[in-house]
């Protein structure tokens, strides 16, 4: 096949693929890298359900071309937890029943993290503004809506406690 080689760091690790100029990092995080966490909701970039983090920054990944990963650092819901031990939101996510049926779920985590690694103290309102800007809260009716951000609120001070306990 002929592409474009990219090397970049996922998950903390060194990868290299080699994928068309036009292929999604969505698809190649998918089907090149097999990191399978990354959902494809609507490949428009409207719902959030590929959220990923790169270069610390919370982007959808079907907005991303995999091209454009090359030197940079790309963070999935994969690349949460610490080897078998989940990351407190992670942990804070299944305690409280905040899941869902698992497209979503992946990026509301990626963006309550992103969150948190820029504001341990955010408010009820920052808190549904970061989960708003994914969009995964216009999909559901208005009364999951409050329990998803009560159980996120939840989650989030409850990880942000662990975070500055052990510095995760």
């Amino acid at each position: 096949m002929t592409g474009i080689h990219v090397t970049t760091r996922i998950n903390g690790d060194p990868v290299e693929y080699v994928c068309p100029a036009d292929e999604s990092l969505l698809d190649v995080l998918r089907d090149r890298v097999g990191l399978t966490g990354v959902k494809e909701g609507c490949g428009t970039g409207d719902c959030g359900a590929c959220s990923i983090t790169l270069d610390g920054t919370l982007v959808c990944a079907c907005l991303v071309l995999g091209a454009e990963a090359e030197g940079r650092t790309i963070t999935t819901i994969e690349g949460m937890a610490n080897g078998e031990k989940l990351h407190p939101l992670q942990r804070r996510f299944i305690d409280n029943a905040a899941l869902q049926c698992g497209i979503c779920t992946p990026g509301f985590l990626i963006a309550a993290k992103s969150l948190l690694d820029d504001n341990l103290d955010p408010t009820v309102e920052e808190i549904r503004y970061a989960l708003a800007t994914t969009k995964l809260l216009e999909l559901f009716r208005p009364r999951r809506k409050i329990f998803v951000v009560r159980r996120n609120r939840s989650a989030t001070y409850e990880a942000r406690s662990k975070i500055h306990r052990t510095g995760i």
